[in-house]
C-alpha cells in the first residue's frame, strides 16, 4: 500500500509535469497543497466520479484557480473522466484542462475560478444552498440533503475584497458545513507577502464569527485530519489554516516566488523527483497508486446508500420528492403561466414605476415558484424585492427564500453563482444600477459560466434625480449590453416588466439583468400581435399611415417620450415609427426577416432616445442617424429638471427629427 507521501507526491509529478510539458502555469500551489488535498479527498470527500453530478455530493472549490492542476490531478487519479492526454494538453486550445477551472470543461469542475476571492465567496453560495434546501426538503427520519462544501484558497484569495464580504456573511448566516482550508506559504507572485499583507488572519475570521483551526502543519497528514474533525464538529463556519512550503519538493525554488507562476525548467524537475524519491518518468503513475487513489467503488456506495434513502423519502413524501427531483433538474414549474400574467398586465392597464411593476411580478410568481432565492444589498425598500409571501433566511431559520445580504453588493454576485451552480434555486439579487459596478466581475462570471443568476438593477437613470451624479447611472447600460451572453431588459411599462420577468425565468444559459426605473411610466397600449412580440426584444409600438419617413427607437421612460414626440410630428404631418427595444440583445437574435420588418434599410432617418451613454445606439441608427443620450455625467436636481437639461423632452426630439428630415 502507497504511503501518503506518495499519494500526494503523485499530484506534485502530475503538476510539474503539466506545467512544465505547456511551459505555462502555476506548480506551486499544486505542490505546496499536495498533502492537504490527499487527506481531504481520501478520507472526508464524499463524491462518485461516475457520476459527478450527483445531488448529494460534497462540493469541492479551488479558489485559488491558479493552482488548477492541482485540481485536473485529483480528478485523474480518483477516476474522472479526465485522462492523461487531458493533462498532457493542460492549456491547450480546446483541452478541457485549461489554465483555470472552468465549469463545463471537464466533469467534477463544480465553478470556474479565476479572479481571486471569487471562488470563496461562491463556496459560501453553495454552503447556503445545502443548507436552505436541507431546511426546506428534510424530514424527520428523512435526510436526503446532507453534503459539505470544501474550499482551497490562497493569500490572493484573503486579500481580494470580495473575501470580506463573503466572509463575513457566511458567519452571519452560521454556515457550519463550509470547511475552508487555507494555503498560507507566504508567498504571492511579487514575493514574501509580508510585506503587504500583515492581517492577522485567525483574529479576522473569529471576528466574523467562524471558527479557526490556526498553525496546522500542511505537510503533516496527521494534524490536517485532526483540524478537519475539529471543524466538521462546528456549528460555524470554519478556516483551517494550513502552513505550507509553495512547490514543496523543488530543491531549489520551494519556498520562492519562482514556483509560483511559471514552469520549474528541465533541471529543477530532475531534481525534484530526486528529492521527492520519485523515480518515474514524466506522466507515469504506478498502478499500486492509481488503486490507492480510486474514489469510484467507494463513491458509487455512498450513492447507493443515498438512493435507498431518497427512495425511502419518495415512499414517504412522495409530493416532497417529485418537487425536489423537479428543482434539482431546473424545470419550471407546469402552472407557472406568466404568458397568462403578461395579458393580465396589458388589460390592468397600470402606470407604475417599473420597479413596482417588478414587485407586481414577483407577487404573482413567488408563491408558484419556490426555488426563487431572492435577495437585495440592503436596498429592499427601494429595490421592492421582498414581495409578499417571502421569508428572511437566517441563521435560527434557514428555510425561507430571501437574503439580507447587507452593503456587499460584490459578495452578493458572487454568493448568488454559488447558489445557482448548486442547483434547485433560481437565485435573484438586486441593487441600484450604478451599484452594478462593484459587482461587476461576479455578473461577469455569471455569463461566462452560464448561469441563471437574475439580476433587479433599479434607478436605472438620470430620472432618480436629486441623489446627484454619483448615483445616476450613464455607461452602466452598455457595458451589460456589451457583455457576451448576457441578457439585458429596460422594460418601459409594467407589461414590459412582466414579459422581461418571463423572459429571465425561462432562460437557463445565462444570467438576465432587469434594468427598471424609479419614476412612474405610462402604460402602452398594444395589439395581441404586439404583446407578443415584446418578448422579440424589439417591436413596432407605433406606426406610420403608410410608409414611415422616421423612425425613433426608445428603451425604459424614454418610450413615452417618444410616443409623444411622434404624436407631435404626426401633427406637423410627418410619418413616423416608434420602436420600442426593451433587449436589444434579444432583438439581435432574431431572422434577419423580423429585424428587417422592424427597422427596414430603406428607413434611414433614425433617432434612438434613451438617457444613458449615446455610442451604444449608433448601431440601430446608423452614422448619420441621431441619438439623444448622454454623453456626460449627470446632476443633483429633480428628474422633471435633468431630463429637461438634457434635451429629454418633446421639443428637442421634434427639433432634431426635423434637422434630420430636412
Amino acid at each position: 500500500m502507497p504511503s501518503r507521501f506518495e499519494l500526494a507526491n503523485a499530484i506534485r509529478a502530475l503538476s510539474m509535469d503539466a506545467v512544465q510539458k505547456a511551459n505555462s502555469g502555476h506548480p506551486g500551489a499544486p505542490m505546496g497543497m499536495a498533502d492537504i488535498a490527499e487527506v481531504l479527498w481520501n478520507d472526508y470527500l464524499k463524491h462518485n466520479p461516475e457520476d459527478p453530478k450527483w445531488a448529494d455530493r460534497d462540493r469541492f472549490v479551488l479558489s485559488n484557480g491558479h493552482g488548477s492542476m492541482l485540481l485536473y490531478s485529483l480528478l485523474h487519479l480518483t477516476g474522472y473522466d479526465v485522462s492523461l492526454e487531458h493533462l498532457q494538453s493542460f492549456r491547450k486550445l480546446h483541452s478541457p484542462t485549461a489554465g483555470h477551472p472552468e465549469f463545463g470543461y471537464a466533469p467534477g469542475i463544480e465553478t470556474t475560478t479565476g479572479p481571486l476571492g471569487q471562488g470563496f465567496a461562491n463556496a459560501v453560495g453553495f454552503a447556503l444552498a445545502e443548507r436552505t434546501l436541507a431546511a426546506q426538503f428534510n424530514r424527520p427520519g428523512h435526510t436526503v440533503v446532507d453534503h459539505h462544501t470544501w474550499c482551497f484558497l490562497g493569500d490572493g484569495c484573503l486579500m481580494e475584497g470580495v473575501s470580506h464580504e463573503a466572509a463575513s456573511f457566511a458567519g452571519t448566516q452560521q454556515l457550519g458545513k463550509l470547511i475552508a482550508l487555507y494555503d498560507d506559504n507566504g508567498i504571492s507572485i511579487d514575493g514574501e507577502v509580508e510585506g503587504w499583507f500583515t492581517d492577522d488572519t485567525a483574529k479576522r475570521f473569529e471576528s466574523y464569527g467562524w471558527h479557526v483551526v490556526p498553525n496546522v502543519d500542511g505537510h503533516k497528514p496527521e494534524e490536517i485530519k485532526a483540524a478537519i474533525e475539529l471543524a466538521k464538529q462546528s456549528d460555524k463556519p470554519s478556516l483551517i489554516i494550513c502552513k505550507t512550503i509553495i512547490g514543496f519538493g523543488a530543491p531549489n525554488k520551494q519556498g520562492k516566488e519562482e514556483s509560483h507562476g511559471a514552469a520549474l525548467g528541465d533541471d529543477e524537475v530532475a531534481a525534484t523527483r530526486k528529492q521527492l524519491g520519485w523515480e518515474h518518468a514524466p506522466f507515469y503513475i504506478p498502478e499500486p497508486i492509481y488503486t490507492a487513489w480510486d474514489a469510484r467503488e467507494a463513491g458509487k456506495k455512498q450513492q447507493d446508500a443515498w438512493n435507498e434513502r431518497f427512495t425511502r423519502y419518495a415512499e414517504a413524501h412522495p409530493e416532497l420528492a417529485r418537487e425536489f427531483k423537479r428543482r434539482m433538474k431546473g424545470e419550471l414549474p407546469a402552472e407557472l403561466g406568466t404568458e397568462a400574467l403578461i395579458e393580465k398586465a396589458q388589460e390592468k392597464g397600470e402606470s407604475i414605476a417599473s420597479r413596482k411593476a417588478s414587485l407586481a411580478a414577483l407577487n404573482a410568481i413567488g408563491p408558484q415558484m419556490p426555488e426563487l432565492l431572492g435577495g437585495s444589498a440592503d436596498l429592499a425598500p427601494s429595490n421592492l424585492t421582498y414581495w409578499e409571501g417571502t421569508q428572511a433566511i437566517t441563521a435560527e431559520d434557514p428555510s425561507g427564500s430571501y437574503l439580507h445580504y447587507g452593503v456587499r453588493e460584490f459578495g452578493m454576485g458572487a454568493v448568488m453563482n454559488g447558489i445557482a451552480l448548486h442547483g434547485g434555486f433560481v437565485p435573484y439579487g438586486a441593487t441600484f444600477l450604478i451599484f452594478m459596478e462593484y459587482m461587476r466581475n461576479a455578473v461577469r462570471m455569471a455569463a461566462l459560466i452560464g448561469n441563471q443568476a437574475i439580476y433587479v438593477f433599479t434607478h436605472d437613470s438620470i430620472g432618480l434625480g436629486e441623489d446627484g451624479p454619483t448615483h445616476q447611472p450613464i455607461e452602466q447600460l452598455t457595458n451589460l449590453r456589451t457583455t457576451p451572453n448576457l441578457a439585458t431588459w429596460r422594460p418601459c411599462d409594467a407589461v414590459e416588466t412582466m414579459a422581461s420577468w418571463d423572459a429571465a425565468l425561462k432562460r437557463r444559459s445565462g444570467p438576465t439583468a432587469l434594468v427598471l426605473s424609479r419614476q412612474n411610466l405610462p402604460h402602452q397600449a398594444r395589439s395581441k400581435t404586439q404583446l407578443s412580440e415584446i418578448q422579440r426584444g424589439g417591436y413596432v409600438l407605433k406606426d406610420a399611415e403608410g410608409t414611415p419617413e422616421l423612425i425613433l427607437i426608445a428603451t425604459g421612460s424614454e418610450v413615452a417620450l417618444a410616443m409623444d414626440a411622434a404624436a407631435a410630428l404626426e401633427g406637423q404631418g410627418r410619418a413616423v415609427r416608434v420602436v420600442s427595444m426593451p433587449s436589444t440583445d434579444r432583438f439581435d437574435e432574431q431572422d434577419a426577416e423580423y429585424k428587417e420588418r422592424v427597422l427596414p434599410r430603406a428607413v434611414t432617418h433614425r433617432i434612438a432616445i434613451e438617457a444613458a451613454h449615446a455610442d451604444y445606439w449608433y448601431k440601430y441608427v446608423g452614422l448619420d442617424g441621431r441619438v439623444i443620450g448622454m454623453t456626460t455625467f449627470g446632476e443633483s436636481a429633480p428628474a422633471g429638471d435633468l431630463f429637461k437639461h438634457f434635451g429629454f423632452t418633446v421639443d428637442n426630439i421634434v427639433d432634431q427629427a426635423r434637422e434630420l428630415l430636412g
